[in-house]
């Protein structure tokens, strides 16, 4: 979404009041209200160091300009950009990553630079880095940028830097050379730069388009998984993705020698935390270091292992993918890292009877020098399930570890769209939330009246890629595990019966190309994505006497996510009640999120249905 865009001529114009018009915007178009220091940047940014810049006439009149266009989740946004036409007629996008900085540092982070953010020194990105990540994720996402193969470029403008001794030195050569950066005094250079691929303005039609268009990711992680092992750039980490992974392998060297290392790093559905992983994986063991990517579910596991079968033997793969159940019995520091995925899932107990070790985090934390926690606490889903950020704490001091945290925005799943993550929290009072400006037109989010218009919508949409699924809260007993012959989730007056995939398809049930068939479940869809997911929402999430209820009655019998709680109720029924209410409400956030595209929902209770649809009719 884009908050201010005018032609060349009028951002002149407007330069004067430049930061009003900027913030007026901002808000209006992306809901944002932004702080003084924000603000101010804009004046000195925008009004001042752009509009020199521009003030020129190498750049045509009828260039567009487009100030703080969001690439997707509130923080990735791009600062400036100037569209037109290059030399050979083509549509080119210029983008410049503006910076205030004055004094830079070099920083033990590979691409990035220190220098004072706020109060204090911090590591930052490299610009030229930022810049061109953010070029990457416009080619790569924006249905316009690539369908028309958009011509793209990108810079970064530090206006009141002086030197360029550190941002220039030669550790930055490779980034420097995908996206030059400029200083202090050499706007003459930017300028050059930005005409060299604008020779003629068109108008702001070219950012119309972009603007309108369509978010949708080229690749899941599952299809990619093989070349990010072999170091191939297959997703190019944003702002804190990037950060987040330098992190974890300073900290996997630091604790070569040094103190062990504890990182939890909390994310919700979609902000890279897999991809984060699996890429942590391949630079260590790169490095010659042992480490182990590291999931509490299967399913993942058994997806990636599918996925690899004719790139790395079964037993390699063994080597580098494991359970979190396996290091009850591990010696201290047995590996350099052990890479977490869905932290939120760990338990106490190992073993398949949950008769072995004493507690999943602890032992983890034991096992390896370096331990890293993905985690996103409103996705825990069963009764078992312990993994809470104090807990990791807690383990991590009694293990005399470095403990630090980071925060990771949303990004590839639900469009991209924060604001179907927040507006998602709020409707199913996972976290309550205003924050949110949820478009239809940015993420597919449809309720349907009927189940079996659902399936066929779902089948229909799995023809584009074998990537569409329907899955369902575990309202309903798995009676087809004893007898084939039955179906599992049946509405008569609908002509519509389906099983469980538990039997047929088991923990590679979201990849095969037979398996839309069935319906999934929790425990097979976690931690994985399709593109566009259709979710059966049972009585176990009603609406009633105007509000969101759960009723952990309804779950199935043969469900195991709330065994333990018939027992927690009678010895404290107000904290059972709670506990169940919350893994009811995050199972229903953690399907409903699955969807790289879209997401359509199914209501089992009418009443429930209309809720969501006077919510919906809001928007």
């Amino acid at each position: 979404m884009l908050a201010y865009l005018a032609t060349k001529r009028q951002f002149l114009l407007d330069a004067p009041t430049i930061e009003d018009k900027v913030k007026d915007a901002v808000f209006k178009h992306l809901n944002m209200r932004v702080g003084t220091a924000e603000y101010n940047s804009w004046r000195n940014s925008l009004g001042n160091a752009m509009f020199h810049v521009l003030n020129q006439s190498e750049i045509p009149d009828d260039a567009a300009v487009a100030v703080e266009y969001r690439l997707n989740g509130r923080r990735f946004r791009i600062d400036f950009m100037i569209g037109g036409l290059d030399a050979f007629g083509n549509e080119s996008i210029s983008i410049i990553e503006l910076k205030q900085w004055t004094e830079i540092e070099f920083s033990d982070l590979s691409e990035h630079v220190r220098t004072r953010v706020g109060q204090g020194i911090h590591d930052e990105q490299h610009p030229s880095y930022q810049a061109w990540s953010y070029l990457t994720h416009l080619r790569d996402f924006n249905e316009y940028a690539y369908t028309n193969s958009i011509n793209i470029n990108a810079s970064a403008y530090l206006h009141n830097c002086p030197t360029d001794s550190v941002i220039r030195d030669q550790r930055y050569l490779e980034i420097n050379q995908k996206a030059p950066v400029f200083i202090k005094d050499e706007r003459d250079e930017l300028r050059q730069h930005i005409s060299a691929v604008i020779r003629e303005g068109i108008g702001t039609e070219l950012f119309k388009e972009l603007d309108s268009a369509v978010i949708r990711p080229s690749k899941q992680l599952a299809d990619a998984v093989g070349g990010m092992l072999e170091g191939k750039d297959e997703f190019v980490l944003l702002d804190d993705q990037k950060t987040a992974l330098e992190r974890i392998i300073q900290a996997t060297n630091v604790a070569q020698d040094g103190q062990k290392q504890v990182l939890i790093i909390n994310g919700g559905p979609g902000t890279g935390k897999s991809v984060i992983s699996i890429n942590a994986l391949s630079r260590i063991t790169a490095l010659r270091l042992n480490a182990r990517y590291v999931t509490p579910n299967g399913a993942p596991r058994k997806v990636y292992e599918s996925k690899l079968s004719g790139i790395i033997p079964g037993d390699t793969f063994k080597h580098l993918f494991t359970g979190s159940g396996s290091f009850w019995d591990s010696d201290e520091d047995t590996y350099d890292a052990l890479i977490v995925d869905e932290s939120h899932r760990l338990t106490m107990k190992s073993g398949f009877m949950k008769n072995l070790g004493e507690n999943q985090i602890k032992e983890i934390i034991n096992a390896a020098r370096t331990s890293v926690f993905f985690i996103d606490e409103a996705q825990k889903v069963t009764w078992a399930d312990v993994g809470e950020i104090d807990s990791i704490v807690e383990a991590a001091e009694i293990a005399g570890a470095n403990v630090q945290h980071l925060t990771l925005s949303s990004q590839f799943r639900c469009g991209g769209s924060d604001d179907f993550l927040a507006w998602l929290d709020d409707s199913l009072g996972v976290k309550a939330t205003t924050d949110h400006y949820f478009s239809k037109e940015r993420f597919d989010f449809q309720i349907f009246d009927s189940a079996k218009e659902l399936e066929e919508v779902i089948r229909e949409k799995n023809k584009e890629s074998n990537k569409a699924r329907l899955v369902a809260g575990y309202c309903w007993d798995w009676v087809s595990a004893k007898d084939p012959e039955k179906f599992d989730i049946v509405f008569p007056e609908e002509k519509f019966k389906m099983k469980w995939n538990l039997n047929s398809y088991g923990q590679t049930w979201i990849i095969d190309p037979k398996s839309v068939s069935e319906v999934g479940c929790i425990h097979t869809c976690q931690g994985l994505e399709v593109d566009y997911v259709g979710v059966i929402v049972g009585e176990d999430l009603v609406y009633r006497d105007g509000e969101l209820q759960t009723q952990p009655e309804f779950r199935a019998k043969t469900d195991k996510s709330l065994k333990g709680y018939k027992k927690a109720f009678k010895e404290s029924p107000v904290e059972a009640e709670l506990k169940a209410d919350e893994i009811i409400r995050n199972t229903y956030r953690t399907l409903m999120t699955r969807g790289m595209k879209g997401c359509y929902v199914y209501f089992t209770d009418p009443k429930t249905a209309q809720y969501f649809k006077d919510i919906i009719s809001e928007l």
